[in-house]
């Protein structure tokens, strides 16, 4: 873990202040910054279309009663990728424009789909999710199985209210008892 924040908040950093300054020196400091903003504006719009057309991607899946795990991956590459295209900088925008292109996100996402291992909802269990070499994606509370997890005995359980109407009723008709009312 040390590694990666080292990275993240040390090389990171110094790499775009170098990008900074050989691109402030090629363009000048004006051209810098407005392309900069224009990348952060431009980033922000595509983030958003891409963000709409994979949740609707997701509900599509989820009515089919499949279970979207690469969707899912991919809206929070968008989420990642959002993020990398509004922090200033060029290789973080490079970074962030690589992961809003459909195909190298669907590449991505389907190497860290291999990379993290899901458990499916058991008794009571809740899910799990780490990291390991198996895909179980396509298993769990969404697959299509003629068992319900819920209930053991293979019976549909309803649950709901009911409200007595004789006995509230009869509450409001009598005027015997000598509880003092407001009227």
């Amino acid at each position: 873990m040390f590694p990666i924040l080292l990275f993240l908040f040390i090389v990171v950093p110094i790499i775009e202040i170098a990008l900074f300054i050989q691109v402030g020196g090629f363009l000048g400091l004006w051209p810098t910054v407005s392309l900069v903003l224009v990348t952060a504006v431009v980033g922000a719009s595509l983030v958003r279309s891409q963000g709409i057309a994979t949740l609707l991607s997701v509900q599509n899946r989820l009515q089919q009663g499949e279970l979207p795990a690469q969707q899912i991956v991919e809206g929070v590459m968008l989420a990642v990728a959002g993020v990398l295209l509004l922090t200033p900088g060029f290789m973080t925008d490079a970074m962030g424009m690589l992961a809003l292109l459909p195909g190298p996100r669907a590449m991505l996402a389907k190497q860290l789909m291999k990379r993290v291992k899901v458990h499916g909802m058991a008794a009571g269990s809740g899910f799990s999710a780490g990291f390991g070499g198996s895909q179980d994606f396509h298993q769990g509370p969404f697959s299509r199985q003629d068992h319900n997890p819920f209930n053991s005995q293979g019976g549909d359980v309803f649950d709901g209210e009911y409200e007595r109407k004789d006995a509230k009723d009869k509450r409001a008709d009598s005027d015997d008892d000598d509880t003092p009312r407001l009227r």
